[in-house]
């Protein structure tokens, strides 16, 4: 099978600081180096995009020797972190910005959704915007006509299909924005992290659309999201990427898993100087680790364990105090919410600064192995959110050392309970 996309040895290179400072030399100096053939100078001094540590050079490269093949009719998730390169990536092959060097080969035409709401205009109602984000995509006026009330539908913004956009949600906007793009009938689908602003019901139907035009009409698409449930669901092969470098192409399960591994390096504590902790002159979160019944933060599974978090209280600070734990596991589920709802701490201003700890126990038997993290640390004064911490912490829950003859790696499910049988005769 022929491919549609071929990318060979793209290169992206992006100058830091305001906009304007000094690119006039510059761009004097390069053209001088390329009038007298040689490299272009601040290619030399350019470093890799990496945010976790501080570099000397004005100069960074987004993306650095990227080259893929894709075959029509695949679904693609590209993957990494914040940062690795990827709306970067998307943005080339959408032919919004071009590379510093290689190129790119597209053999069909381009729809993309990179943004949420992209060449909408907010004064122009929704079927205003419907006719000129469509033309601008290349659909024509009769071929917009002939869609017009199935794109409507599908977005499910009939009601407000006459009124300015700029009165729409964020969800709104997406969901006008993804029906146009998906029903444009292209070779190519490009879509971006956009849709994570739609609600669940939506996202379903966008995935389900996107697997539709893939398997039933044998076109391609490229999916970014951090979302890696949907990436295992949907894709057929996976890219990931890191600081700007294609670390690995190949089928979508190992490349997640690839991925989890990587992502799951951080600690199962974390502790925060109180001027830069999270939080307000309220309350401010200090520190939050996870251990098991003997207090080591290595878990097997079968453990029991504590989330437990400090929390230093100011003296502005008066009435109840509580805290919510989220807990989810490597594809993004939802494992549970802690939060002691009835076992609030009552606290009164003295005058000082105090400390109260929080410990959550999680009974044994219950966690499967596998990769977690903490997804959200909430303090709450009554109401009133004080704090709001997202992925606070990761850690992992690794094979027991017990072997169990009946059962051996992780189990099935989200969840590995201990249950309590009984088994008998009874004729």
């Amino acid at each position: 099978m022929q491919n549609i996309i071929e990318a060979k040895n793209i290169s992206k290179l992006y100058k830091l600081g305001v906009v304007s400072t000094g690119t006039l030399s510059h761009d004097l100096n390069r053209w001088w180096h390329k009038a007298r053939g040689k490299e272009d100078p601040y290619t030399l001094v350019a470093e890799s995009n990496n945010r976790e540590s501080k570099g000397e050079s004005d100069y960074v490269w987004s993306l650095r020797d990227i080259s893929f093949d894709i075959k029509a009719g695949e679904i693609v998730g590209i993957i990494g972190k914040n940062g690795a390169g990827k709306s970067t990536l998307l943005k080339i092959l959408s032919r919004v910005t071009g590379p510093t060097s290689g190129s790119v080969k597209l053999r069909g035409r381009v729809a993309s959704l990179l943004e949420v709401g992209t060449g909408f205009h907010p004064e122009l109602t929704g079927r205003e915007n419907l006719y000129l984000n469509g033309t601008i995509l290349g659909m024509t006026k009769k071929e917009i006509d002939r869609k017009f009330d199935e794109i409507v539908a599908f977005s499910g913004v009939e009601r407000y299909i006459d009124t300015p956009v700029k009165r729409y949600s964020s969800g709104m906007y997406v969901r006008l924005a993804f029906a146009v793009a998906a029903h444009l009938d292209p070779e190519i689908l490009i879509v971006d992290e956009v849709l994570a602003v739609g609600d669940a019901e939506f996202q379903k139907k966008c995935l389900g659309k996107m697997k539709q035009v893939s398997e039933g009409e044998g076109r391609t698409v490229l999916f970014v999201s951090h979302n890696m449930s949907a990436v295992k669901t949907l894709c057929t092969s996976a890219i990931l990427l890191q600081n700007g470098r294609l670390i690995n192409q190949s089928d979508n399960h190992s490349i997640v898993a690839q991925y989890l591994a990587s992502a799951s390096n951080a600690s199962s504590a974390v502790s925060f100087e109180e001027n830069n902790a999270p939080g307000t002159n309220l309350a401010k979160l200090l520190s939050v680790k996870i251990f098991n019944e003997q207090g080591h933060p290595e878990i097997e599974q079968g453990d029991g364990f504590s989330i437990e978090a400090e929390v230093l209280v100011h003296t502005q600070m008066q009435g109840d105090i509580s805290i919510t734990f989220h807990l989810r596991d490597e594809l993004d589920h939802l494992i549970f919410v802690a939060n002691p709802s009835f076992e609030k701490m009552v606290f009164e201003s003295d005058g000082t600064k105090t400390k109260i700890r929080f410990r959550c126990s999680v009974a044994a038997n219950i966690m499967n192995e596998g990769h977690y993290r903490l997804a959200r640390v909430i303090i709450l004064n009554s109401i009133n959110v004080i704090a709001n911490v997202d992925d606070v912490i990761f850690f992992n829950i690794v094979p027991s050392r017990i072997k169990n003859i009946s059962w051996q790696g992780q189990k099935e499910g989200i969840v590995a309970p201990k249950f309590n049988w009984q088994i008998e005769q009874i004729n």
